[in-house]
């Protein structure tokens, strides 16, 4: 398939109605999600993705040749690079794992050079943050400010109830998945099959720059052990942290590989920037591979490595290069709340978040 894509212009970005009042919102709904989990548990934990299920370091590896097309910002030069990767489920309360909940994964990639976002200046890091569904579940920022305000006012509520929420939910979801169908809300909710992890592909669902292009970005397994976990069943009940045991499982003797695929928007009215909520059709512009993350056999989470990452660092889409800036109002809403919610957690735990500069100190 040839592929002819747009170039990036400004006038593509228009902000939505009432974008200002509509962060206020968001900002308001995660810091009160921020509150209610320090007070229940003392820990200073994210507003979202507070449970993380493995903790990897990794190696971005660029193969020299790509064409010029591909080799964009952080891509533009063969080498290779120390990565960090967080797997983490989407609430911002600290969950038995039986309530099954869309996973995520953040990238955060060490070394690089380029002119540095609004809010980034001085660091080397590039991070992509990215779910295990290729399509965000709202258009906009009002529609996910209604979503999360729903997150929140179910933040430590009753977590027996949210178990069994969650197996009618998950019941349901297998109905609609029996007829060929996928409901992004139900899965939201807390109905999201017991599957193994390592063998999602995982998406940004939101587009970035890509050099002067626009793209969404995906990391895919290829390694065959964690394609042989794709859709497969993982035993939960009984296990709170079953969803970490088996990255843990896994890591303590097997190596696993992704690639970083890339899709370009060739069509704004079939791939729109604004809508977040329409999937790009592959048939139009399919995923392409620009790169590899690899993971050696490790201990893929301890306590000290999660005081290191998931207490001292942060993730967001804004901390990176301006050759892969957000873009779109989901985006766009998104820098305030990310840096809103690093300085919540700076507030109650008395540390500051940074950003690596290397990886040499990393607890084994």
């Amino acid at each position: 398939m040839t592929v002819e894509p747009l170039l990036y212009v400004p006038a593509i970005e228009v902000p939505e109605d009432g974008e200002a009042e509509t962060l206020a919102g968001l900002m308001e709904s995660l810091r009160g999600i921020a509150v209610t989990t320090f007070k229940d548990t003392g820990r200073a934990t994210r507003s979202v993705h507070a449970k993380s299920h493995g903790l990897l370091r990794a190696e971005l590896r660029v193969a020299e040749g790509l064409p010029p097309l591909l080799a964009q910002g952080i891509f533009a030069q063969p080498g290779s690079w120390p990565v960090l990767m967080r797997f983490s489920s989407t609430p911002g309360d600290l969950l038995d794992d039986s309530v099954s909940t869309p996973r995520g994964l953040a990238v955060k990639v060490v070394g690089v050079q380029g002119e540095r976002l609004p809010g980034s200046e001085g660091a080397v890091t590039q991070d992509f943050v990215l779910i295990n569904g290729d399509t965000f579940a709202v258009p906009g920022p009002k529609k996910f400010l209604s979503s999360l305000k729903l997150l929140a006012s179910t933040t430590d509520k009753v977590p027996n109830l949210k178990k069994a929420l969650s197996a009618v939910l998950r019941g349901a979801e297998k109905v609609v998945e029996a007829f060929g169908g996928e409901s992004g809300v139900l899965k939201g909710l807390g109905g999201h099959p017991y599957t193994h992890p390592l063998g999602e592909t995982y998406f940004s669902q939101v587009p970035i720059l890509f050099g002067p292009y626009m793209v969404k970005l995906s990391v895919a397994p290829v390694a065959p052990a964690l394609l042989a976990l794709t859709d497969a069943p993982l035993a939960i009940n009984g296990r709170p942290n079953g969803l970490r045991d088996a990255v843990v499982d896994y890591f303590s003797s097997q190596r696993a590989e992704w690639e970083i695929r890339v899709q370009f928007c060739t069509d704004l009215s079939t791939m729109p920037i604004e809508d977040a909520s329409v999937t790009w059709p592959q048939d139009q512009s399919a995923y392409i591979a620009v790169a590899r993350l690899v993971a050696e056999p490790q201990a893929a989470w301890s306590a000290a490595r999660a005081a290191a990452i998931d207490d001292g660092m942060g993730f967001s889409p804004w901390h990176g290069i301006t050759a892969h800036r957000p873009i779109g109002a989901v985006m766009r809403v998104r820098k305030a709340a990310y840096e809103m919610s690093i300085r919540q957690r700076e507030a109650h735990s008395g540390h500051a978040v940074a950003e690596p500069r290397d990886l040499n100190d990393l607890p084994a």
